[in-house]
C-alpha cells in the first residue's frame, strides 16, 4: 500500500524536461526505461530492508532460546527461623 505514495515520485523522476529559452519552449518526456529502473530500485531496496528485518528477528530469536536460567525454589528450608523460647 505505501508504494502507492511513491508511484507520483516515481513518475517525476522519469520525466525530463528540458527548455529552449530562445523560441520560449519546454518540453517534457517521458522515459519508460528510467521508470523501470527506478521501480527496480525500489524494490531492490525494499527486498534488502526486509531481509535484513527476518535476520535481526532470526538473531533475537535466536539469542533468546540461547538464555539460561537456573531458578532455585527449595529454598523455604534455609530461610527458617528457629524460635529458642
Amino acid at each position: 500500500m505505501r508504494i502507492m505514495l511513491a508511484l507520483p515520485l516515481l513518475a517525476l523522476a522519469a520525466c525530463q524536461v528540458t527548455t529552449d529559452d530562445q523560441n520560449d519552449q519546454m518540453t517534457v518526456q517521458y522515459n519508460q526505461d528510467l521508470a523501470e529502473n527506478a521501480a527496480a530500485d525500489i524494490a531492490n531496496g525494499a527486498k534488502e530492508a526486509g531481509a535484513a528485518i527476518a535476520n535481526s528477528a532470526e538473531d533475537a530469536g535466536n539469542a533468546v532460546q540461547n538464555v539460561d536460567v537456573d531458578v532455585d525454589t527449595n529454598t523455604a528450608d534455609d530461610n527458617k527461623t528457629t524460635n529458642t523460647n
